[in-house]
C-alpha cells in the first residue's frame, strides 16, 4: 500500500464509524491519523515500524496498530468487518457533493439508500425532500450532483492519475528491455481532463516487457493483452493502452498518439504537399497516381530520429505537445513565432498558501521549510479571512499576529523570504472581507470568491471587478471557481475580467491545484494579448501540495504563456518592488 491509499482506508473507517454513530472523537482520531499519514515524510516500510508510527503528531497506539496492519499486508481486518456492516457500494455516496455522513445516515436508515442509484430513485420519488434536515432545495441539489456525476463517469482529472502514471512510465523506463518510454495522449498535452492513458514503448523484446507491464502492482485488471497492444485497468478506474513499437517506428508513434485529432490531419496533410504518406509508424512515399500526368510532386524523405526531426521534415519548427490542439501552432511553426514555454525551473517563488492558522496542515516554518526545498526564493501565506468560517478564516487580531510572526521569521532566513497576505473574501457587492486600513499592512492581497455563486453573470461581473478595482488586491484567485469533474464555474464574462485586470494592474492567478486549474488554458492567449500578468499559485493547504505547481506550468505552457508573462517568474528582490506597484497607483 502507499502513503495516499493507508490514508485513505483510515478515511473510510471514519466514514463508517460516523454511519454507524461511533463516537464523534474515535471519528476525529481516524481522520487527523489520515491527515498525519499524508504528511509523513518517511517511507511505507518505516510505517510497520508499530512503535515509530505511534510517535507520529495525531496518531494513539491503537490505531498505529492498524497502520502497521495495512502497511505489512495490504489489508485490515477491521475496516473489512466495518465494511460487512454496510452494503458494498454506501461509500460511492460520500462522492457526491454536499453528502456527508449525517445526511447519508439518515439516508440509509430512514430510506435504506445505500447507494447512487436508489437516491436517485429517492429523489424523483419526492422522498428526500420529505426527510427532516433536506427539503426540497437540497433534494434538487443532490439531483443535479447525481446528473454531473453520471456525465462525468469515465473522466480523471488529471491530478488523480498522474501519480499512477509517472510510476508506471519510470518503473517501465527502467526496464532492461525498453529503449525508449513515454506517455502519450492527452496526457502528454496537459489536459486538464483525460479519459486514458497511451503508454509507448519502443523495444526489441516486446513479449518480455509486455508481461512486466500487465503484472505491474498498479494494474488492478487486464482488458486485453497482444504482442504489440495491451489495455489495462489501473487501480485509479482509468484505461491504460499499450503500445510496442520499434526504435524507428516510436517518432512517428510518439507524434500520432500525442496530438489530436485535428492536429494529427493538418500534420498528415502537410506530408501529403511534399508528396508523403504519414502515419503512426511511418512516413513513406504516395503511391503511384492513376495516370502519369497526375503524378504527384515528391521530395527525398528525410531521416526522422525524433519529433523534431519529422516536423522539421514537413518545414515546421518542433511544436511543444501541449499546444498540438490545432490552434494556431501550424501558423507560428512555419514563421518561427512559437513562444519560449515556461518551464518549472522558471519559479521563483510562490503565493496563496495556508497555513494552521486557518484550513491548512502545516505551521509557518513547515511550509517555509518546504518552499526551500523545491528550490524556492520566497512564499506568500494567504489563509482565509473571516468570512471563511468553515476554513477558520482569520478575524483582524489573528492576521496581525500572523503577519507580526512571519516579519520575526523573515529575520532568520538566509535567501528566502516570506510574504505576509490574506485570501480575501469578495463579497456579494463586491466589496472586501477586511477594510483598506487593515490591508494596506499586508504585503499582498489574494481576492477571492467563496459564496453567492449563483448570481448572473452581470452581478458577479460586476461584483469581481469592484473588488479588482481595490488598490490593495494583487491577484484575483481562481477566478472562474470550477472545480473540475465537480461544479461548474460560475457564470462570469471573463473577457470583461481580463480587461479590469489589464486596467487595474491586477494579477490573475493561473490555480495549480489539480480540482481547480482555473483560469483555464483556452483563456490565456487573450489574456497575454491584453498584457495582463499571471501568477501560478498552487493553493497549498499542506506542504506537499507545493509541488502542485508542476500542474500549473503544465497548464500555463498549454496557454502560451513564457516566463515573461507569470510573474512568479521574477527573482525577489524585483517580486517586492511589483508587489507594491498596484497599491501605489
Amino acid at each position: 500500500m502507499t502513503k495516499e491509499e493507508i490514508a485513505c482506508s483510515l478515511e473510510q473507517i471514519a466514514a463508517l464509524l460516523e454511519l454507524k454513530g461511533e463516537n464523534p472523537f474515535k471519528v476525529r482520531a481516524y481522520t487527523n491519523a489520515a491527515r498525519a499519514i499524508e504528511t509523513f515524510g518517511g517511507n511505507v516500510p518505516n510505517l510497520q515500524d508499530e512503535e515509530a508510527v505511534a510517535k507520529i503528531p495525531g496518531i494513539g497506539k491503537s490505531i498505529a496498530l492498524k497502520i502497521k496492519e495495512l502497511a505489512g499486508t495490504g489489508s485490515l481486518k477491521y475496516l473489512e468487518d466495518l465494511r460487512a456492516q454496510f452494503p458494498e457500494a454506501i461509500l460511492e455516496l460520500f462522492s457526491i457533493s454536499g453528502l456527508g455522513a449525517k445526511k447519508i445516515k439518515a439516508l440509509y436508515d430512514q430510506l435504506n439508500v445505500s447507494s447512487i442509484e436508489q437516491l436517485r430513485q429517492a429523489c424523483e420519488a419526492g422522498r428526500v425532500a420529505e426527510l427532516p434536515g433536506f427539503g426540497e432545495t437540497t433534494q434538487a441539489k443532490i439531483c443535479k450532483a447525481i446528473e454531473e456525476r453520471t456525465r462525468h463517469a469515465g473522466y480523471f482529472q488529471f491530478g488523480q492519475i498522474a501519480h499512477e502514471a509517472e510510476t508506471l512510465r519510470n518503473d517501465l523506463a527502467g526496464h532492461p528491455d525498453a529503449l525508449q518510454v513515454d506517455i502519450a495522449g492527452s496526457y502528454r498535452r496537459r489536459k486538464e481532463i483525460v479519459r486514458d492513458l497511451d503508454l509507448l514503448v519502443a523495444t526489441k523484446k516486446p513479449e518480455a516487457i509486455t508481461k512486466f507491464f500487465v503484472s505491474h502492482p498498479l494494474v488492478e485488471s487486464i482488458i486485453a493483452q497482444g504482442p504489440t497492444k495491451s489495455s489495462v485497468r489501473l487501480r485509479s478506474g482509468v484505461q491504460c493502452d499499450w503500445r510496442v513499437v520499434s526504435t524507428a517506428e516510436y517518432p512517428f508513434a510518439l507524434a500520432y498518439f500525442t496530438g489530436n485529432k485535428e492536429h494529427n490531419i493538418e500534420l498528415r496533410s502537410r506530408a501529403l504537399k511534399q508528396g508523403w504518406t504519414l502515419n503512426e509508424y511511418r512516413l513513406a512515399p504516395l503511391p503511384p497516381g492513376p495516370k502519369p500526368e497526375k503524378k504527384r510532386p515528391m521530395k527525398r524523405i528525410p531521416k526522422v530520429r525524433d519529433e523534431a526531426e519529422l516536423y522539421r521534415a514537413v518545414d515546421l519548427d518542433f511544436i511543444p505537445p501541449e499546444l498540438r490542439e490545432n490552434w494556431g501552432e501550424f501558423e507560428a511553426a512555419e514563421k518561427h513565432t512559437l513562444p519560449k514555454l515556461i518551464e518549472k525551473e522558471n519559479l521563483r517563488g510562490t503565493f496563496h498558501c495556508h497555513t494552521t492558522a486557518s484550513d491548512g496542515h502545516n505551521s509557518l516554518e513547515e511550509m517555509a521549510e518546504a518552499a526551500q526545498a523545491l528550490g524556492l526564493e520566497y512564499l506568500g501565506i494567504a489563509d482565509h479571512s473571516r468570512s471563511q468560517i468553515q476554513a477558520h478564516g482569520l478575524d483582524e487580531k489573528k492576521l496581525l499576529a500572523q503577519v507580526t510572526a512571519i516579519r520575526k521569521l523573515n529575520q532568520k532566513f538566509d535567501g528566502f523570504r516570506l510574504f505576509a497576505g490574506i485570501e480575501c473574501d469578495i463579497l456579494r457587492d463586491g466589496s472586501l472581507d477586511f477594510p483598506d486600513e487593515l490591508l494596506s499592512q499586508l504585503d499582498f492581497v489574494v481576492a477571492s470568491v467563496h459564496s453567492a455563486l449563483g448570481l448572473s453573470e452581470a452581478d458577479m461581473t460586476r461584483r469581481v471587478i469592484r473588488a479588482m478595482e481595490n488598490r490593495f488586491v494583487t491577484m484575483l484567485a481562481h477566478p472562474t471557481g470550477r472545480l473540475l469533474l465537480k461544479r461548474e464555474p460560475y457564470k462570469i464574462d471573463v473577457s470583461k475580467i481580463l480587461d479590469a485586470a489589464a486596467g487595474t494592474g491586477t494579477w490573475i492567478e493561473l490555480n495549480a491545484a489539480p480540482k481547480r486549474l482555473d483560469l483555464d488554458w483556452r483563456w490565456w492567449p487573450m489574456a497575454k494579448q491584453k498584457s495582463v500578468k499571471c501568477v501560478i499559485n498552487p493553493d497549498a493547504h499542506r506542504a506537499e501540495r507545493l509541488q502542485d505547481l508542476w500542474f500549473g506550468i503544465g497548464i500555463a505552457r498549454k496557454g502560451w504563456l513564457t516566463n515573461a508573462d507569470v510573474m512568479n517568474c521574477l527573482p525577489v528582490e524585483k517580486i517586492e518592488r511589483a508587489l507594491a506597484a498596484k497599491r501605489l497607483s
